[in-house]
């Protein structure tokens, strides 16, 4: 700080004529008044509402350049260009080949081609039309974690989103907030900005209001505050000269063309999947295109053409095509859920990660209570009085009196909330709410009308080290004197203070009068209470030389003492409990007495029998070794600072747990970036603890974040569905495909035809179109399992696809084949089970086959999503209500399905032939087996555990 009055800007430095224009205007060379005079403001009061309105339309929205969006076209060559849309063109080119040398022409049209081509275009069109939907999700998460800037218009000072600022603003920052504008600082107190990522200056930079006649350089601009830079001490007011693209790192921006996205470990896992299948596909197709010729079933240039087409229709069948888009909306619409209830994902692996976390490390203040501090008790040498009764002076003496408005005052001085006027008529704290708290209680007895008595001329800031905050203000009743204000907690304060206030007279402290204090603060504290001392001192305002900040901090008086109450929030004890249910351990570390600590940790369930409670003072004597060895033991953290934190983290880590930490301010930075899931609160919360985590909390609470792990499992369950759904069917085309060529001899009357193949490149894509998609999509959106949060958490050295996973894809894509061979055989003749046989004509009873085949793949699938609702302990109809989702996508799939067999247009674009009602019953009563066999593996399943059912 200064320790020097501020000028009032009397000396009016009149703009040079020829250099007025905004470009050629240098505010770090001029006096604040001239760049007050140059951006038409004022200094006080700020803008009117109503000219930074006009500025904002006329000037534009203080955001940065983004990189243009991509163009239409361009996203539609990319979609083309990728490789299952190049597999399924080169399938249309083949197919209009063989077309072409049909000797004669069988269709007058090119049908499968058609089909095909359309397809692909129709998949080109889902695609971009999910990418529209999930980048408007991404924007309305931007807009829900939109950074806020604390600005003076018409003489209020209120929260704006930063977008709205304008030249000519007037903005307020402090320790914790990223600077939202380019700015020229009119005040500065005790400032510091971390400019190193512009400057490269590798410590934080001192600020003052000196005009720099010499700036050369952004670092050498001391008194200019850049966009996007961090303040990590102190306070100041600016006004903004720059904004958006014109700020130092809008320019940088500019330069910027795009940025590449960061693909999170579930796609990469995705990715991984995906060579494996391109590698089994690419040996089916070898295997089979080659046993093919082995055999001698391709006969000349068509059925070479014919082969290809199936060699094609494998790898169609094969790759999961839907599933990139399944999974980016799978986690767009969970990311959108978690915003509508209060908790703001800004990094997507965070979604995975969440099902995970073990351990969540909370803070207590505003998140595990209400943060709605309130003076309960103020305690002083010569009463204690309680600040609840509707008049709490009643019966003091008049030097008891004196001493508690003594003392709110000195609360209500040292602070920098503000008390403004509300539209209910009523009053609102802006602030932090011990400040807050305080004001409200110097208000109530009138000891808060001294504030334009006392002008504050310097102040030497709170931070989480000092743990006190000092104001020297201007005694106008005796200008002679400066007024020093100081509150902070009572230990600390304490050590400071060589007198206290007794019967109204200053008197030197004894020992008894520090066994009462401390005996107060220690009943008070018992009582969950926080508790905060105020002092003052007198300095003789003689001129000499500045005093230290040590100095004007000793000698101080003690004037007295309160105890806050911040309640738990009264869901707050549930959540806990329901994060110890499902396997997540719950730490409190926070700043608070430890008696007040281990008070509301005992109240929430977080504190047990046998758990212990560590001081910041014995973490610090603890080497990272010990730490590591007492962390599972350790419950409650108390007095601690933001750098024990980090340290917290690393040692659960080390014992392999995924750890989930709270934070609210600049120094909680490291640990949020150390921890698996760094979670900031969105309210109180700095705008580089924001930066810095992984999850924003709208609320503040700890409910949200047990809210948020259960939607995040929710999330990874709903992707590990649609992953073994998607695989399931696949695989269950691929065989089918695979073993209908290699056992077409069993099948054919003739040996010698021609090739015959169980399904048709086009209905393979019409499976992966009406099965894969749609039901799939819908299972991403499945809602929570009821036994969520009722589960150990996953462990995620464990990937989504285990062995027992692979072998369950086996298994379902084998049943699926078998019931499917099964319709070819019973509709073809010369079968094992002719049964079905309707045409004598072979090529009619091939397309007969071939038609009931297909619908009982369909209808497999449709089993198969039915139960992937369940789980390994619940039957796929449980509250089945609650999926209208996926009961729709099973009924479009039916409808369109009895379309393609009974509209003949689609019977000659896809080769097939209407079914009787028996046939369907029999398609029907095979696919079912599957789901047939999962409720009975739930009944034997429940039994075997003695389970009554009733989940």
């Amino acid at each position: 700080y200064h320790w020097k009055e501020r000028d009032e800007y009397c000396n009016i430095v009149a703009i040079r004529k020829g250099t007025g224009s905004v470009a050629e205007f240098r505010s770090e060379r001029e006096s604040v008044s001239a760049v007050v005079a140059h951006l038409e403001t004022d200094v006080e009061k700020g803008l009117s509402v109503a000219e930074a309105t006009r500025r904002l339309e006329s000037e534009g929205a203080n955001e940065l350049e983004e990189a243009p969006p991509t163009p239409l076209w361009r996203r539609i060559v990319r979609e083309l260009s990728n490789v299952l849309t190049l597999i399924l063109l080169a399938a249309t080119v083949i197919s209009g080949v063989e077309w072409v040398i049909e000797t004669p022409r069988e269709s007058a049209l090119p049908y499968e081609a058609i089909v095909i081509l359309l397809i692909v275009l129709l998949n080109v069109i889902l695609d971009l039309v999910q990418e529209a939907r999930a980048d408007d999700a991404v924007r309305s998460l931007k807009a829900l974690s939109a950074p806020q800037a604390s600005v003076i218009r018409d003489g209020r000072r209120q929260k704006i989103p930063a977008r709205e600022l304008v030249r000519g603003d007037l903005i307020l920052v402090e320790a914790g907030d990223t600077v939202p504008a380019d700015a020229r600082l009119t005040e500065a107190a005790n400032l510091r900005v971390e400019e190193a990522a512009l400057t490269g200056e590798s410590l934080p930079v001192e600020k003052s209001i000196d005009p720099i006649a010499d700036a050369d350089s952004l670092g050498d601009r001391r008194n200019t505050l850049f966009s996007a830079t961090a303040v990590t001490l102190g306070r100041g007011h600016a006004l903004v000269v720059a904004t958006g693209r014109k700020t130092e790192v809008g320019k940088i921006a500019r330069m910027v063309a795009e940025t590449e996205k960061e693909q999170t470990p579930l796609e990469k896992e995705l990715d991984r999947v995906g060579k494996r299948l391109s590698m089994v596909v690419l040996i089916i197709c070898v295997v089979v295109f080659v046993a093919g010729l082995l055999t001698g079933r391709v006969h000349g240039l068509r059925g070479l053409l014919e082969f290809s087409l199936f060699a094609v229709a494998i790898a169609v069948a094969a790759i999961p095509e839907a599933l990139p888009t399944i999974v980016t909306t799978g986690l767009a619409l969970g990311t959108r859920r978690m915003a509508a209830r209060n908790a703001i994902v800004r990094r997507l692996p965070a979604v995975e990660t969440l099902g995970a976390a073990t351990v969540i490390c909370t803070d207590k203040t505003g998140t595990l209570t209400q943060n709605k501090m309130s003076v309960r008790v103020l305690f002083t040498a010569d009463a204690e009085v309680s600040l609840e009764e509707d008049d709490p002076l009643a019966g003091l003496s008049e030097p008891a009196r004196q001493a508690v408005r003594k003392a709110l005052r000195a609360g209500a001085m040292a602070n920098d909330a503000t008390l403004v006027e509300n539209d209910r008529g009523g009053q609102d704290a802006q602030g932090d709410p011990t400040e807050a708290a305080l004001l409200v209680a110097a208000r109530k007895i009138g000891a808060d009308n001294d504030a334009e008595r006392f002008a504050r001329r310097a102040e030497i800031p709170f931070t989480s080290d000092r743990k006190r905050h000092t104001t020297v203000h201007h005694d106008t009743d005796h200008p002679d004197e400066w007024r020093v204000f100081v509150k902070g907690a009572p230990d600390v304060l304490l050590d400071r203070c060589a007198y206290i206030l007794v019967n109204g007279e200053r008197q030197r402290m004894t020992e008894t009068h520090f066994r009462e204090v401390r005996e107060a603060n220690s009943k008070l504290s018992g009582q969950t209470l926080r508790t905060l001392a105020m002092a003052e001192r007198v300095l003789p305002r003689d001129g000499a030389d500045a005093p230290t900040d040590e100095e004007i901090e000793e000698e101080l008086v003690f004037l007295g003492m309160v105890g806050m109450l911040d309640p738990p929030r009264p869901e707050a004890a549930d959540a806990v409990r329901r994060a110890k249910k499902a396997g997540i351990r719950v730490v409190m570390a926070t700043g608070d007495h430890r008696e007040t600590a281990m008070a509301i940790a005992r109240e929430l369930g977080i504190l047990t029998e046998g758990g212990e409670a560590v001081s910041g003072s014995e973490l610090e004597a603890m080497s990272d070794e010990d730490l590591a060895a007492r962390v599972e033991q350790v419950q409650v953290y108390a007095r601690v600072a933001p750098a024990h934190k980090l340290r917290i983290v690393q040692a659960w880590q080390r014992h392999g747990h995924i750890v989930a930490m709270t934070g609210d301010g600049v120094n909680d930075a490291p640990a949020l970036r150390a921890a698996d899931i760094g979670i900031a609160m969105g309210i109180t919360g700095t705008d580089v603890a924001r930066e810095a985590a992984d999850m924003v909390l709208a609320d503040d609470n700890f409910a949200t974040i047990v809210v948020a792990v259960e939607e995040g499992r929710g999330i990874f369950d709903n992707i590990r569905r649609c992953l073994f759904y998607l695989l399931e069917s696949n695989a269950a085309e691929v065989i089918t495909m695979f073993f209908g060529i290699l056992l077409a001899e069993w099948v054919a009357v003739d040996n010698n035809a021609d090739l015959m193949v169980p399904l048709l490149a086009s209905q393979l894509l019409w499976i992966n179109l009406v099965t894969d998609g749609p039901p799939a999509l819908a299972l991403g959106v499945e809602p929570t399992a009821p036994d969520a949060m009722t589960r150990p958490p996953r462990d995620v050295r464990h990937g989504i696809l285990t062995t027992d996973g692979w072998k369950r894809v086996g298994i379902i894509g084998l049943i699926m084949t078998a019931g499917t061979l099964l319709a070819l055989d019973a509709a073809y003749p010369g079968g094992f089970f002719n049964f079905l046989v309707r045409f004598d004509d072979l090529r009619a009873a091939e397309t007969h086959a071939r038609s009931l085949a297909f619908t009982t793949l369909v209808l497999f699938q449709v089993f198969n999503a039915l139960t992937h609702r369940g789980a390994e302990d619940r039957s796929a109809f449980h509250q089945i209500r609650h999926s209208p989702y996926l009961l729709g996508a099973i009924l479009l799939a039916v409808l369109l399905q009895l379309a393609v067999l009974h509209l003949p247009f689609l019977n000659v674009a896809f080769g097939t032939v209407p079914l009787t009602a028996v046939e369907w019953m029999f398609a029907f009563g095979v696919s079912s087996l599957l789901l047939i066999g999962h409720e009975a593996y739930i009944a034997i399943f429940r039994r075997n555990r003695g389970d009554d059912g009733k989940k």
